[in-house]
């Protein structure tokens, strides 16, 4: 029971994380609205990049792309807490029912994993150059983001079996 326990306590903090991320983004919104402003726009990568024709000066598009960010975020909170329940509920289940409960876990951290490795790596690093900006780099958070998220799962999605019975 404490694996399964331990397991379930994990995916909660990542959920509490996730919610304070959220919380923190429409708390603040200025603040988190500026970084996602100065990446989209490419303003603070290296003088005379060529990549600059990616650029996105639209303030209604930064609108929309950080509202795209908080929604993946909450969806991922959701999720983790989701998958949380699911092997709450199944705690003294099968080992077999257990593992199968975990989908949910999977798909949480799918989802945390397009949001901080696809969207801040990907897009926000590598489409858009955050990598290049010494003020609005985002790069190191999102790696140990979605780092802590793999390495939960790899250890959620490990088999349990059944539950010794006295």
């Amino acid at each position: 029971m404490t694996l399964r326990l331990s397991k379930i306590v994990m995916l909660l903090c990542l959920a509490a994380f996730c919610f304070l991320v959220v919380f923190g983004n429409v708390t603040d919104y200025g603040s988190n609205f500026a970084f996602v402003q100065h990446v989209l726009s490419m303003d603070t990568i290296f003088p005379g990049n060529v990549l600059t024709y990616r650029s996105i000066t639209n303030p209604a598009l930064w609108t929309a792309g950080y509202w795209l960010i908080i929604a993946g975020e909450a969806l991922t909170c959701s999720l983790f807490l989701l998958a949380a329940l699911e092997l709450w509920r199944a705690r003294h289940a099968s080992g077999r029912d257990f593992d199968r409960a975990k989908k949910f876990a999977v798909i949480a951290v799918t989802m945390g994993f397009l949001v901080w490795f696809f969207g801040f790596m990907v897009i926000g690093g590598e489409w858009f150059a955050m990598w290049q900006s010494s003020t609005w780099n985002g790069q190191e958070s999102a790696f140990r983001f979605y780092m802590t998220m793999l390495a939960v799962l790899i250890y959620v999605v490990q088999p349990d079996r059944d539950l010794e019975r006295d």
